[in-house]
C-alpha cells in the first residue's frame, strides 16, 4: 500500500518568551514556567493541522552556562506538559558571533525542519517575541507574528519591517493567524 505524503503548514515557534516565560539562560526544569494559554494555543494549531516546531537559539550552551543535556531535559518536560504536541525541537548552541548557519535569523534550523517534515512553507508562520524571530520569518519568506510577551513589547517599537501580526501573546497570535 502506497501512502500519499501531504505537505502541512508549520508553526515555527520561538521558545523563551513565546511558549514559556523568559528566564535568562534557562538551565533548570524547576525554572520552566508555561504561560497559562500555551497549551490552548498549541492545541488550536494542532487541530488545524499545523506542525509545531520549536526553533530556539541556546547560546547558554556555547557560553558553558549549561549543557545540552540540561536543555534536553527542559525540552522533555515542555513536551510532557504540552501532551506531546511538539513535533520537533531545533536549537542553535552557538554564540552570536560564531557565524553559524543555524542561529536565527539564519535559516539552518528551518532548513533542517524542512528536511525532516513535508512543510507547506506558503502556509507556515514564524512566531516569536524578538526582532530576530521576525527577521527569521522574513528570511524564510513565511508569514510572521510578534508576541508582546518576553521581549516582544520592547522589540515591537524597533522593527524595520512590520510582521503580519503583532499580538499580546501566543494565544492571541494563534487566534489571529487562524482567522487569516
Amino acid at each position: 500500500m502506497i501512502m500519499e505524503m501531504k505537505q502541512r503548514p508549520a508553526a515555527f515557534i520561538d521558545r523563551d518568551g513565546t511558549l514559556i516565560e523568559e528566564v535568562n539562560f534557562l538551565s533548570r526544569v524547576n525554572d520552566l514556567k508555561l504561560f497559562d494559554y500555551t497549551f490552548e494555543a498549541i492545541d488550536r494549531l494542532k487541530n488545524r493541522g499545523y506542525l509545531i516546531l520549536v526553533v530556539t537559539n541556546q547560546s547558554g550552551i556555547g557560553r558553558k552556562i549549561y549543557d545540552e543535556a540540561a536543555m534536553r531535559s527542559i525540552h522533555s518536560e515542555l513536551q510532557h506538559r504540552l501532551s506531546d504536541s511538539i513535533d520537533g525541537f531545533y536549537f542553535c548552541p552557538h554564540l552570536p558571533d560564531e557565524g553559524c548557519r543555524c542561529r536565527k535569523p539564519n535559516l539552518g534550523m528551518i532548513e533542517t525542519a524542512c528536511a525532516d517534515f513535508m512543510i507547506d512553507m506558503e502556509k507556515s508562520w514564524m512566531i516569536g517575541d524578538k526582532k530576530i524571530d521576525i527577521e527569521t520569518g522574513f528570511n524564510a519568506e513565511i508569514k510572521t507574528a510578534l508576541v508582546k510577551t518576553g521581549y516582544g513589547a520592547e522589540h515591537s517599537k524597533d522593527l524595520p519591517r512590520q510582521p503580519d501580526i503583532i499580538a499580546e501573546d501566543l494565544l492571541q497570535a494563534v487566534n489571529q493567524l487562524l482567522a487569516v
